[in-house]
C-alpha cells in the first residue's frame, strides 16, 4: 500500500483528535497522557496545537495518509521545555492494520529528524519509550536510534520508566 507522509495544516485538529484518541486507546502506556483528559480536551486546544504544529519553525506533526486521504499514523518532532540543546520526537503512532516493515513508521520518523535537521540549531534528537514496549525499541534501533543509558519514570506510573533512545548521526 502507498502512504503520503506530509506536515499536518493548521485547520486539521479533528483529525488530530481523533488519531490521539485511537492512539491512546491502542497503546495507553506509549504516551504520556491518558485517554480520559485527552478526550476532555476542548475544541480550542486541539485547534491551537494543529495551529502550531503546522507552523511552527521548531515543531512540526507528521501524517501518514493512506490513498484515499485517511490519516493512518503521525510522529511530532520538537523541543521539551527546561532541555537545551534538544529535539524530542514524540506522539509516534501507526493504525494496528498499518504497521509492519511496508508501514508508514518509517516515513514518519525520517520527516521528523530531516524537521528537526533542518529547522532546529540542537546537537541532539532523542526519543523515550515505555520499558514494556520491545516492538518499538526494536524499530528505532533498526532506524539508527541507540540508548544513552537515560532513564527517566513514566509520567502516568513512577514505577514504570521510559527509555531515552538518541539518534547519534543527527548532526552528521
Amino acid at each position: 500500500m502507498h502512504y503520503f507522509i506530509r506536515r499536518m495544516t493548521g485547520t486539521e485538529w479533528r483529525e488530530l483528535r481523533t488519531i490521539r484518541l485511537e492512539a491512546l486507546r491502542d497503546a495507553p502506556t506509549a504516551f504520556s497522557s491518558s485517554y480520559d483528559d485527552t478526550a476532555a480536551l476542548p475544541d480550542g486546544v486541539w485547534q491551537e496545537q494543529a495551529a502550531v504544529e503546522a507552523t511552527s519553525e521548531e515543531r512540526a506533526t507528521f501524517i501518514a495518509a493512506d490513498e484515499a486521504g485517511n490519516w493512518v499514523g503521525l510522529a511530532g518532532v520538537g523541543p521539551l521545555p527546561d532541555i537545551p540543546d534538544h529535539v524530542h520526537v514524540h506522539s509516534v503512532y501507526v493504525s494496528p492494520k498499518y504497521r509492519g516493515p511496508d508501514g508508514p513508521a518509517a516515513g514518519l520518523i525520517r520527516a521528523s529528524i530531516r524537521h528537526a535537521q533542518d529547522h532546529t540549531d540542537v546537537r541532539w534528537l532523542t526519543l523515550g519509550v515505555h520499558e514494556s514496549n520491545g516492538r518499538a525499541l526494536a524499530f528505532y534501533r533498526r532506524l539508527g536510534f541507540e540508548d544513552t543509558g537515560k532513564i527517566v519514570p513514566y509520567v502516568l506510573n513512577p514505577s514504570e520508566k521510559l527509555l531515552i533512545l538518541g539518534y547519534p548521526d543527527f548532526r552528521s
